[in-house]
Formats: structure tokens, sequence, C-alpha cells
């Protein structure tokens, strides 16, 4: 490299899009990115790790030029476990069905499934992610798979040899909805007969395709027979007791069970990159066999790989989406900019776990996002943060995400909407009065609207900021001498109209005047005790507290007639 050529950065995604072009091969034609999710809860931040690891992944791809398919599956197939806090218990007459066929409570969505998947939906359009989504309840039900299934089918002995090198007597704690469906799957009270040979009965209990019965459409069915001549299933429902049969060659009426159903996706949809949690990858779990089972059944080859850490979110435990209450995409936006959201996946590693933070680091975070924005105009300090700015803030379709056109930072705005308490319109003027130039609202937004909401939710009720409605007048008639004279300069010196920087030099200036010194005077130490004592004073007065916001911004965003009012002028 040439002296003072600068190297262009390169950070996990760069290395993951690497590992997808070596697994896609010279020659290939489009490159397959796939990411899944069952929706059987809100879809919680830990998940959007699966769908922006490959989105970044997939936006590289496409700033290289090449074609790139991000094909996302809705697991909605999978089966309803159980019925979370807060949904009649009565819905729990669909447990066993699958997600697509489980009524939605709250009665917006055509399924349990489509309630939990349109959240997710809109927030990552929101967010600039584009992919193409397929339903597994649609590829079932339509028969696509059925000579995956009839494969899987033939090479059922081979399956239960790989799945039994690593099934223990102790079952492992299910980490992800997939995860929790293999185990239901391979996992089965016959486990404790462990060195069972592979005959016929053991099969039949470990079957790798589960029919959904018939007549009450759950998944508690036992196989009782399998002919490999017709392709006929004979089965029977622990629950309803209906005894059925399926052909399996003709009718799609169940499916094959998550740690064969992955890597038949794998070998199907041609698959050259998939990230997953890091439980997925641990000894046993779906990754791991998959990678055998794709090879000897469907001759494939798994994914190239990522393993990705806990999302969390700060003073939360552990998010599980059959819980409720957990934080969402959705969550995040109302209170972070989408490319901030964004930045938060794509700066870290994926193995390394981090927690989103809706609590007073939301400042911080802002104040670190827009000097790194800063940072990235500059084209002579572009590296790894930079690059990691620059994929968080735009993609090659949508282009740049929205921001706000003029920059404020999000402390001001926050400090200013939880003084107002107001609208939109009036905080706006306020922004502007404390020295942040703007035409209209909308120059201000989407941040204004982030700030407002996040003073609203999430900022503890003991630190909100409430200005008195009417004046202390036990405390002014109490003022000392040196208070009152205080006071008197304060309003005798305020600036009209308002305006931040000479209200700023008036505020601190006032202890100053009172010992016979000018504004621009240099504090000594008497002053500066002075200062903090009078500053107590007028918070005391003004909102009822020793401490609060900026004062000069304080008594901006009140007006001059108001801070009169309650300083007894």
């Amino acid at each position: 490299m040439a002296r003072g050529q600068q190297q262009t950065p390169t950070d996990w995604v760069t290395r993951a899009a690497d590992d997808a072009v070596r697994h896609a091969g010279e020659g290939a034609t489009r490159i397959t990115l796939a990411s899944g999710a069952s929706p059987s809860g809100p879809i919680h931040l830990g998940n959007l790790r699966e769908f922006l690891t490959v989105h970044f992944v997939a936006e590289e791809l496409r700033g290289r030029g090449l074609e790139v398919r991000h094909l996302h599956s809705w697991d909605d197939y999978d089966r309803f476990r159980k019925v979370p806090a807060g949904v009649d218990p009565a819905w729990s007459e669909h447990i066993g069905r699958p997600l697509s066929a489980v009524p939605d409570p709250w009665e917006c969505h055509p399924s349990w499934a489509e309630h939990f998947k349109a959240p997710l939906q809109a927030a990552l359009a929101e967010m600039g992610v584009e992919m193409d989504e397929i339903s597994q309840t649609t590829m079932y039900q339509a028969g696509t798979y059925r000579e995956q299934i009839l494969t899987a089918l033939r090479n059922r002995e081979l399956i239960e040899k790989v799945l039994a090198k690593y099934r223990t007597k102790a079952a492992p704690v299910a980490e992800s909805e997939q995860e929790a469906a293999a185990l239901a799957d391979s996992v089965t009270a016959d486990d404790e007969a462990e060195d069972l040979p592979v005959g016929a009965d053991t099969l039949l209990a470990r079957f790798p395709y589960k029919p959904w019965c018939r007549d009450c459409g759950r998944d508690t069915t036992t196989v009782t027979a399998y002919d490999d001549a017709t392709t006929d299933l004979a089965y029977t429902c622990q629950i309803c007791s209906f005894e059925g049969i399926t052909n399996v060659a003709t009718q799609d009426e169940g499916k094959l069970v998550w740690k064969v159903d992955w890597p038949m996706r794998w070998a199907f949809e041609g698959v050259n990159f998939e990230p997953g949690g890091v439980d997925h990858a641990s000894p046993g779990s779906s990754y791991t066999v998959g990678k055998e089972l794709v090879k000897a059944v469907y001759g494939g080859r798994a994914p190239s790989f990522v393993g990705y850490s806990f999302v969390g979110v700060a003073g939360m435990a552990k998010m599980s989406s059959s819980r409720g209450g957990v934080p969402t995409a959705a969550d995040a936006l109302q209170v972070l900019e989408a490319p901030i959201l964004r930045w938060l996946y794509v700066r870290r590693q994926p193995k390394q776990a981090f927690n989103v933070e809706f609590g007073p680091d939301v400042v911080r975070l802002y104040d670190e996002w827009d000097a790194l924005g800063r940072k990235a105009a500059n084209p002579a300090k572009r590296d790894a943060q930079v690059l990691a700015f620059e994929r968080a803030s735009s993609t090659t379709t949508a282009g740049t995400l929205p921001t706000p056109k003029v920059v404020v930072p999000f402390r001001t705005l926050a400090s200013v909407a939880d003084v107002t308490a107001g609208s939109a319109d009036l905080i706006s003027k306020v922004i502007g009065d404390v020295g942040n130039p703007h035409d209209s609202v909308d120059d201000l937004q989407p941040r204004l609207d982030r700030a407002m909401q996040w003073t609203a939710d999430y900022v503890d009720p003991d630190e909100r900021t409430i200005v008195r409605a009417e004046p202390d007048t036990a405390r002014l008639a109490a003022l000392g001498e040196q208070e009152a004279r205080w006071l008197e300069l304060l309003l005798a010196n305020l600036p009209d109209p308002l305006a931040l920087d000479e209200v700023t030099t008036v505020v601190y200036g006032v202890p100053k005047l009172a010992r016979g010194l000018a504004l621009d005077d240099a504090p000594t130490d008497e002053v500066k005790a002075d200062q903090k004592a009078f500053f107590t004073l007028l918070y005391n007065l003004l909102v009822d507290k020793d401490k609060g916001p900026r004062l000069p911004t304080l008594i901006v965003a009140l007006g001059a007639e108001r801070v009169r009012s309650l300083l007894g002028g």
C-alpha cells in the first residue's frame, strides 16, 4: 500500500460476507442468506439479532455488486406450546396446534402467528430491512417439501443414528423456540432406555415426521406404522384418541421434526449463510446435528454460520418471547432513531452480548452517535467505527435512513420536553430560542418525537421536572437579604427577548453583580459558593427541587412572564 493511502476498514460483516462468497463457490449467480423466527410471541430485541445479522451481510454483498437473496422463514408451522400471561386460559385448548391455526386472542389479525409477525415487519420496514418472506405453513401445506420428507423417511434409520450420537439422558435447557422444538422432537419418554437398539419400535417412537391430528389439529400424535411401499403413515392422537392414516406422498398433514427440518431447508434453498443463537452451535444442538444430516441425507452442505449471543435490556431478566412484556424493536424505535438501533447491532461482534438501554444511558448513546457522525464527516478518519456508522445509516435500496435535518442534542430535546410538557410546536419554539435555529418542527424529526416519548415513558417520575403552578409565597416571604438581592438582580437583567447565551451570562453573573463585580469577571471562590446557593434557590422557587435541568434552558423554556411570576416579580 502506497504511503498515505488509506486502507479500507473491515469488520465482522466483511468477514461473514467473504465466508458466504466462498461457500457459494466460483461462478455462483446468486448468494442466498437465510434467517428464521418463530412468531410464538413478541419478537423481542434478542430475536432482532437474527434478522439484522443477515441484513448487514446481505448489504455488504449488494455493495460488492453481487446478487443476493435474504430469505426469511417464518416458522409459523411450529406448535403452540403454552398460554402466556395475560391471555385467556381457555387458549390452552389450542396447545399443540400450528401457530398459524391458533386464533388471535386480541382479534386484530387472522391468527396468533400473524399477530406477532406484524409489529416486527413494520419495525423492519422502518429500519430499511428488506427480505423475501416465506411461511413454513404455506410451504408444507402446498406440498413443497414432499420429496424432501420422503427422503427423510427413507433415511430414518440413519437420522436416528445421528441424533442418538448427541442425545443425552438429561435434556439440555432450550434457549430458543426452535431448540425447544428440537428437544420435544428428539427427546421422548422412552429416552431413559438410551442403549435401545435401532429397531422398528425405536424408529416409530422417534419418527422424523410429525403428523397433525386430522380430527383435532394437534401434533399430539404417535406414529404406529409406516409403509415404505405405499407411504401410508398410521397414527393415534393422545388427546382426542383419533386414529388416522395419512399418505405422505399425496397428503400434506405434518412436518419434519426441527433437527431434520432445518438441514432439509439448507439443501432445498441452497443456503450459503445463516446465523443462529450460540445455543444452536453447542454440542448436540441443531447446527451441529444439521451439519451431519444435510450431507448424509440430502447430499448438501451446511451454510457458513455465525453464532450470536444474548441481547437484553438493562435491568431486565433474560428475554423470552413466551413471556409477556419483553421489549421489541417497535418499543426501541419509540426512543431510538432507526440508524441508532441498527448501530447497536452492527458495531459489535455477533458473539458479544449486550444490553439495549431504555433508561438514562439513552442520552449518552445519542451523544456517542452524534460524535461518531461528526467523525464520519471527515474522510481521513474512516475506520471500523465509521464503517459501522455507515452500515447503520443507510441501505443500498432505501438510501439514507431518516435523521433530523437539524441535529439538536437529545439531552436538550428531552430537557425541554420535560420542562414544557407541551406540544411539539412549543418545544420547537423553545429549541429555537435556546440557540438551535430551524425552519419547522419537521427539521427536528424524528428525534423530537423520540425525546418526547422517552421523557414521558422512561424518565423516573421522581426525576421529572414539574414546574410550580403558583409562586411559593411562604418561601418568597422568608427570603434572606442576599437571596432577595439575587432575585432582584436576575429580574432586572433578564434580556428581552430571552436568548440562551444572554440568559446564561446573567444567571451565572448575578452572584458576581451582588459582590460588585462585572458580568464578565472571573468568579472568585466566594462567587462560586454564591452561585451554588443561588441555583438551589432558583430550583426551589421554579420546580420545588434542589436541582433540575440546566437553569438557562429552564428559564428560556418557561418564558419571561412565568419566570417573573414564580420569582415574585
